[in-house]
């Protein structure tokens, strides 16, 4: 390994981790430096192209990890993220285990966790594209009317704040807010999840990763607004045509990830019934 590239927390603290990194790299003669990345007016390092670099360390969690994907995606480099704070979906490690992990990947003791994507196009062309979720919301007031067709059957016309469309990864996230289902890791298939619908029936939807979704937008006088992973993307379009990629970008696994619902449940996004917990308080008691 000859170089090693940093995606860091705008906010966060990362100090002991980056620490630890920065001198196990230089025991080694490692080249470190940070990626021109989104939130990178945080300097840890000189900067330098993702193109030279062996490794991608994402520090924070897991916003943090996504914008490392993306920067090192057009490579296929692989991203280790390190949680500075709770375990999430795509950190592999906490912040005290960084020396364990780079030793561990040097080794080649390390595998590849294939993370899927949506594209999105219009009239052809590439526009987008998301690890976790496409939103089309409402900008102010009024509503959003979206034409929902998946492959070539209409599934509705909804009226309301929006719709997102989601990957398994995403599907924990803007979705399940939204009263989506969860989608185990490794699931082939998509959501398209309403955002607060104005009557009608169109409930959550479970796609096959082979079955392209359109959403066509009829905006109202506040017009709407286009996020790609939580961050908004001017697009001058009103019809998109999202499907889902395989395999968009990399992780670097240290253990078997399972499903991903012991990391959900590790950060409280699902929890037990009060009834159970209630329980559990009284059984050392008889």
């Amino acid at each position: 390994m000859k170089r090693i590239g940093l995606v860091v927390h705008p906010s966060r603290e990362i100090g002991h981790p980056l620490a630890t990194l920065t001198e196990w790299a230089a025991q080694r003669g490692v080249d470190v430096v940070q990626l021109p990345a989104r939130d990178s007016a945080r300097v840890v390092a000189p900067f330098g192209e993702v193109s030279a670099c062996d490794l991608v360390v994402a520090i924070g969690g897991d916003g943090t990890v996504l914008t490392a994907l993306r920067a090192a995606a057009p490579h296929a480099t692989p991203v280790l993220g390190v949680a500075c704070g709770s375990l999430g979906a795509l950190s592999a490690v906490m912040a005290g285990e960084v020396d364990e992990a780079l030793d561990r990947f040097e080794a080649g003791s390390w595998s590849r966790r294939e993370v899927p994507a949506l594209e999105a196009t219009v009239d052809g062309e590439k526009v987008a594209w998301s690890i976790n979720d496409f939103v089309l919301v409402r900008r102010s007031m009024g509503q959003l009317i979206v034409d929902v067709t998946i492959g070539d059957e209409l599934y509705a016309r909804m009226a309301g704040d929006g719709v997102i469309v989601a990957t398994a990864i995403g599907s924990s996230a803007y979705s399940m807010a939204a009263g989506g289902p969860i989608l185990v890791d490794g699931t082939g298939a998509f959501l398209v999840t309403p955002l607060v619908i104005h009557g009608g029936s169109a409930p959550p939807l479970v796609v096959r990763s082979d079955v392209e979704v359109t959403l066509e937008a009829h905006p109202g006088y506040g017009g709407f607004d286009i996020e790609v992973d939580g961050h908004e993307q001017d697009v001058d379009a009103v019809r998109f045509v999202v499907r889902m990629v395989e395999a968009r970008a990399t992780l670097v696994s240290l253990g078997d990830p399972g499903l991903g619902l012991n990391a959900l449940r590790r950060r409280g996004l699902i929890t037990d019934s009060p009834r159970v917990l209630a329980r559990d308080v009284r059984a050392p008691h008889g």
